[in-house]
Formats: structure tokens, sequence, C-alpha cells
């Protein structure tokens, strides 16, 4: 079986490769987005490129996640891994479903996107600050403001079967949600992925 990987937001794929699959990954690239195009097209769009006529899995960390989410509703994988994500709108936070009724996102100059990178690590709860540093120097702004505008107007209910859900107990980016089926990470942070690879992998 293989898994596929998405990555989270303003991240790419050097985020898995401290993780231990025993399975052979494949990434699944970032592709632009459409302007007023919402979470599940863009997620439907992105599954063009899994070849469904093997057993495959996907695992998404963060918005990787929540895509992950709206793949395998369709799709059907065998398999389907969050990692410091949400399986659906009612995991996130309240802020962020009033940001999107609200409406103010797509007037916010993309500058309101770059994060600084002492208060991306403060939120993320990064440890290896470099990386971080290296990915924010390589985020596309204009897909960021997309994102997260996405990710405010997300409306799935569904959660897929076979759903392994691998969350931080002291995520800020998404708080880990209350669900006794999600596995704990002690401590772990929205940037745990990296920084706590070994107990994500005891879960793996």
């Amino acid at each position: 079986m293989k898994f596929y990987t998405i990555s989270g937001l303003g991240a790419d794929q050097r985020i898995f490769k401290y993780l231990n699959l025993p399975y052979d990954t494949i990434a699944l690239d970032w592709i632009l987005p459409f302007k007023k195009e919402t979470l599940k097209e863009y997620a439907l769009r992105l599954s063009k490129e899994i070849d469904t006529s093997v057993p495959f899995g996907i695992i998404g960390v963060s918005f990787g996640g929540m895509l992950a989410i709206e793949i395998s509703n369709v799709l059907k994988p065998e398999k389907t891994i969050l990692i410091s994500s949400a399986q659906t709108k009612h995991q996130l936070p309240t802020l962020y479903k009033l940001i999107g009724k609200l409406k103010i996102i797509p007037f916010l100059p993309y500058f309101c996107f770059n994060l600084p990178p002492f208060l991306a690590s403060k939120l993320l709860r990064a440890q290896n600050k470099k990386l971080l540093r290296d990915i924010l120097q390589d985020t596309d702004l204009k897909f960021v403001k997309w994102a997260i505008q996405a990710i405010c107007k997300w409306e799935n209910e569904t959660i897929p079967k076979n759903v392994l859900h691998i969350h931080g107990s002291n995520d800020l980016v998404i708080p880990i949600p209350k669900d006794s089926t999600i596995k704990v990470v002690k401590g772990g942070g929205h940037f745990m992925v990296v920084d706590k690879a070994e107990d994500v992998n005891s879960y793996l």
C-alpha cells in the first residue's frame, strides 16, 4: 500500500522527513487554487493525482489533514491519518468561523499573512526553528491567503471511516478537540510532526 502525503499550510513535504511510515509515500504537491475555490473543490482537484486502482492511504498535517478528510470522503482510502488537524468544521476554533462570516480576508493585503519567524515559532511552539524559517521563506503568500479563507469557510461535517487522528496537547493553532478517539502527544504543539516526531511515530 502507498500513502499520499499532504503538508500543512505554508509548509511543504520537508515536514514528513522525520516520520517512519512502513509504506512507500508519494507527495501531493500544491496546485494553484482558483480565486473563489472552496477547500472541498480544491481537495477534489488535488485528488486527481491519486492512483485509486491499488490500495492507498492519505496522511495530512494541519490544513493538509482537512484536505485529506475531503478526499477520503470521496475516494475511500484504506486509512486516513491526520496530524494536528481537524476532522470536521466543529473541531476548528470558533474564531475561525467568525472570521469566515465577517468576510474580511479578501480585503487584507498579502503582507498580513507573512508572520515574522519569531512569532511563527511562538505560535507553532516550534523547536526546530531553522527548518521553520526555511519553510517560511519559501511560502507563497497568495496561497496562504486563499487557504485561510477556505479554512474559515470550511463546511465539512462528515468523518470517513478508518481515521487515525494524532494531536498535540499544547496546540495553539488548532487546540486539541474533545474527542476520546484522538491519540494525544503530550506537550505537542502545531509543529510536532517535526519536533516530536518520535511520539508521532509511536502511533504510526
